[in-house]
């Protein structure tokens, strides 16, 4: 019976280079590419909360994650391929499993936390950038909270699964678990197929048109003059091209660059969109610059300033994707913003279970179930991304960071034990949960928002194969930070000033942290203020 599952799974994978893959609609799907994503996110979590218990190396799993996730990023950007990379971390994730499971020396753990981390680096930045390729812009707000979603359920479930299969299994029970997940997630990865492989045999599978008489009656004999109805090639095939073509002319001194005719306006609907606020405007996710400064590069060059432009242009291209990201307030904020977020979820790891081992007198599995009110909320995340995507990502993640302010400092009132004070401990961080679910997705999603603002005002800044990895892989960075501080500062805080005072801490940072996200995300919010009370005035003259 294994020996024909076997056959079939190799007659899957390896196909007739001249016929398209078995099953390829299927495996080129948007749900496959999702599931195989959100597998290999709950898969690295799981492990790693799992066999947290075989060794507490937290410092050299961040140190990993931290020093290879803008590495992974930059070569996953340069790679023809992103499914090589998620195999190759694959890999490093068993080799890790193997040392966890088998190590018995200090070095072999180091460095079964080190692959770990590493793994843990190529999944978050290529995995990511692979749904970006996969779904686009429009839909990645609530493909991100499927990705939430995943992460939650898995810090869920390891640590209750694990105790349960220690306790009834052993040692090894753990392990074979583990490796029998890495199997599912092997074979979803082997079989996938990227869309963009997926395109090439669909290209060939499509039958020639052939133009019927009217159509033939429209193409334009020679010497007869082009009809309006047909466009330019470059135009079509290469809209980049065309645009280069006008940038050339531009450097050469040969006149500024002719506007395009806008088409004509309905009046009630133009009047309409100048009313709508900037805080729920579709249109600002995507066309709002980042600064009056920005806004004014790689425009059309007046007289006497031919060539200024397109200097400009050659030198921001000039530098790496690393630095022109960087060099983003916008990005700068979400990064902030993350590392915040990901501070004030992994801050309760550290002070929570034995907050209630000290009041309520639990044990292990009362530890890990407290943690259920603070990860439920994150199943409502596709519906938080679904809105970032129609509104932008700048209100539900200033709400967010202000909704978690009062809650985070109301948990100082659980000081003694009793059944009051589990429901209300319960209660507030259930609410906690909420508020950190609403910053999270739309965080996730802000990262394309950026770059797909980035490449529209500048064609081509990235060149050919973009920057969503490397993208990726610094909010990896600010995230894996925010894992780091977030233990570190609550501990520390419990321990020389008490729980009450911590509470009060994570309450501040929460609500400072409103402040850049209300201003930044979805570009400076003055810039916004500026284009509406511009259009407001034309349509007042």
């Amino acid at each position: 019976m294994s020996g024909h599952i076997t056959q079939g799974f190799f007659a899957l994978v390896k196909s007739d280079p001249d016929k398209p893959p078995p099953l390829l609609k299927h495996r080129s799907s948007k749900g496959f590419i999702l599931t195989t994503i959100c597998v290999a996110v709950f898969t690295d979590i799981f492990l790693y909360d799992v066999q947290h218990w075989v060794s507490v190396l937290l410092a050299v799993y961040g140190a990993a994650l931290l020093a290879c996730a803008p590495v992974c990023g930059f070569l996953a950007d340069r790679s023809t391929s992103r499914r090589l990379p998620l195999l190759v971390g694959l890999l490093a994730l068993a080799g890790a499993t193997l040392m966890l499971c088998f190590g018995h020396t200090i070095g072999v753990l180091i460095t079964g936390r080190l692959l770990q981390g590493i793994s843990a680096a190529i999944v978050w930045t290529v995995g990511l950038a692979l749904l970006v390729d996969t779904v686009g812009q429009k839909e990645i707000g609530q493909v991100m909270g499927y990705i939430s979603i995943s992460m939650s359920v898995s810090i869920l479930v390891a640590p209750l699964l694990g105790g349960v299969v220690y306790h009834h299994g052993g040692y090894f029970g753990v392990f074979y678990m583990a490796f029998a997940l890495i199997m599912v997630d092997i074979i979803l990865r082997t079989v996938m197929i990227e869309k963009k492989v997926a395109r090439k045999w669909e290209k060939q599978d499509e039958p020639a048109i052939v133009p019927g008489p009217s159509e033939k009656a429209k193409v334009p004999t020679a010497g007869q003059p082009k009809a309006s109805w047909l466009p330019e090639p470059d135009s079509v095939l290469h809209p980049t091209l065309s645009e280069n073509k006008v940038n050339k002319k531009c450097a050469a001194g040969d006149g500024p660059v002719p506007e395009a005719t806008p088409p004509p306006e309905d009046p009630a609907t133009t009047s309409r969109s100048k009313r709508t606020s900037p805080l729920l405007n579709r249109d600002t996710i995507m066309e709002e610059p980042e600064s009056q400064s920005e806004s004014h590069n790689f425009q059309e060059c007046p007289p006497g300033f031919e060539n200024s432009s397109t200097s400009m242009a050659t030198e921001a291209r000039a530098r790496p994707p690393v630095v022109v990201l960087l060099s983003s307030r916008r990005l700068l904020s979400a990064l902030y913003c993350a590392l915040v977020q990901s501070a004030l979820l992994a801050a309760w790891d550290a002070v929570l279970p034995l907050r209630v081992n000290k009041l309520f007198g639990w044990e292990s599995l009362g530890a890990g179930l407290i943690f259920l009110p603070l990860v439920l909320p994150s199943f409502v995340a596709p519906l938080v991304g679904a809105f970032s995507d129609r509104y932008g990502s700048r209100l539900p993640t200033s709400i967010g960071f202000l909704l978690a302010t009062p809650f985070l400092i109301l948990l100082r009132i659980v000081e003694h034990g009793g059944k009051a004070q589990v429901i209300i401990l319960c209660v507030l961080l259930a609410c906690l949960g909420v508020a950190l679910t609403i910053v999270m997705t739309p965080l996730l999603a802000e990262i394309t928002y950026i770059l797909n603002v980035k490449e529209k005002r500048h064609p081509g800044l990235f060149g050919q194969k973009g920057a969503y990895a490397q993208a990726y892989g610094l909010f990896n960075c600010a995230f894996a930070g925010g894992m780091l501080v977030g233990p570190l500062w609550a501990g520390a805080v419990v321990e020389k000033q008490g729980w009450a005072t911590m509470c009060l801490t994570l309450g501040i940072l929460a609500a400072v942290s409103a402040i850049p996200a209300f201003l930044f995300t979805n570009g400076w919010i003055g810039e916004q203020w500026k284009r509406r009370k511009k259009g407001e005035a034309q349509g007042e003259a």
